[in-house]
């Protein structure tokens, strides 16, 4: 299913899924594409989350890892790697997974899509073990 960010958080409104930090207790693993920024931002708004760069290995952490710790500590990960969803597919490691589908984009922008998404997309992965993130719209898997 693929939905618009307007389409999808007037949907989730009307059906009163919008999530509230204060009761959600998900965690997160962002890959080393993607900005420490985006780890802050999630923090900010009352999630958990850890960047590569916050691991032993920093930004070299190997993708196998990455899918363990993912795996054993029940983080999602959210990655632009898409080696990372034939093994979601294959292996069902990472179980959930948020795979950004944006093509080249600036952190600003990547950021901006978060911060006026963010009820969508926790509401979303809440509910699918995996979502796409694109410019314009979410794509949803179950």
């Amino acid at each position: 299913m693929n939905y618009s960010f307007k389409e999808t958080e007037k949907l989730l409104e009307e059906s009163g899924a919008i999530y509230s930090t204060s009761y959600i207790n998900l965690r997160f693993l962002v890959d080393a594409q993607l900005p420490k920024k985006l780890s802050d931002l999630l923090s900010q708004n009352g999630l958990i989350s850890i960047h590569t760069l916050d691991l032993p290995q920093k930004n070299a952490t190997s993708d196998k890892y990455l899918k363990e710790k993912s795996t054993n500590e029940n983080l999602i990960l959210i990655t632009k790697d898409d080696d990372f969803l034939h093994s979601f597919i294959v292996e069902k490691k990472p179980p959930r997974l948020i795979l950004i589908k944006t093509g080249n984009i600036s952190n600003k922008e990547l950021l901006e899509i978060f911060t006026k998404g963010l009820k969508v997309i926790i509401s979303l992965i809440e509910q699918h073990p995996l979502i796409e993130i694109t410019r314009e719209e979410i794509i949803v898997h179950d």
